[in-house]
């Protein structure tokens, strides 16, 4: 009998293998950051490893995605070096009926959003628990600040109506710094009406290098669920 952890697992494997499937030869690819997205880094190794593919080359989107590509053994590169990137996969904190989404769980958020807004194609993995009728209703919202501006970004979210809080490090004394040295505050609002006001307004803040809503980015969801005791995914496009 499979446990609910075993469940979860197998839900992302099925959907990171689903979008390592729609990579093609000689593509550019963002590499997302996540649990999903670290199996579908996996399968892209895995497709190399066997011939099925060829000319690869992977843009990271953190120092985890880094990682994770040398060890599968997927080839890196940098915007440096590219004209375009073919298609970005990357998971989501939270999904709404637009495709718009929070991210930011990994404090990766300022990069990917980077790395996804270039792509000519952004594929969102995650499982049914990720869809959500209004963005901010079970996740907060990430914000990723230089750290001198801390206190004043605090008190300028604070009268925008948002409870902001620092993130603290697990495992670690003190507050989660980012691959680019920064600080998160994630924020809790009552009610997100406007995802694409908000983004804007949140960074023009002085001090915020960039927030975790992602809004008109996305073009296809997969979505990882179970039925009759079985992992599927489905498309949202």
């Amino acid at each position: 009998m499979l446990t609910e952890q075993d469940l979860t697992i197998l839900i992302k494997q099925q959907v990171g293998k689903a979008a390592a499937d729609r990579i093609k030869t000689g593509m550019i690819v963002g590499l997302g950051t996540g649990s999903t997205t670290a199996y579908m880094i996996q399968f892209l190794g895995e497709r190399l490893q066997s011939g099925q593919l060829r000319d690869i080359k992977g843009i990271p989107t953190s120092f985890q995605s880094t990682v994770l590509a040398k060890k599968y053994g997927v080839p890196l590169t940098t915007l440096d070096e590219v004209e375009q990137i073919d298609i970005a996969i990357d998971g989501a904190d939270e999904v709404d009926p637009q495709k718009n989404l929070i991210k930011g769980g990994g404090a990766a958020h300022t990069r990917e959003k980077i790395v996804d807004c270039l792509a000519e194609q952004f594929i969102v993995v995650v499982d049914s628990s990720k869809l959500v009728k209004k963005l901010g209703s079970t996740f907060l919202l990430p914000i990723e600040v230089i750290p001198m501006a801390m206190n004043p970004i605090i008190r300028a979210i604070e009268k925008l109506g948002g409870q902001p809080e620092i993130r603290m490090g697990i495992k670690k004394a003190g507050p989660v710094v980012t691959d680019q040295g920064n600080l998160v505050i994630d924020v809790k609002f009552d009610s997100i009406d406007n995802p694409g006001e908000l983004e804007k307004t949140l960074n023009n803040i002085p001090g915020v290098l960039e927030n975790g809503l992602f809004v008109g980015v996305a073009d296809i969801i997969l979505v990882g669920e179970i039925q009759n005791g079985q992992p599927i995914v489905k498309e949202i496009s």
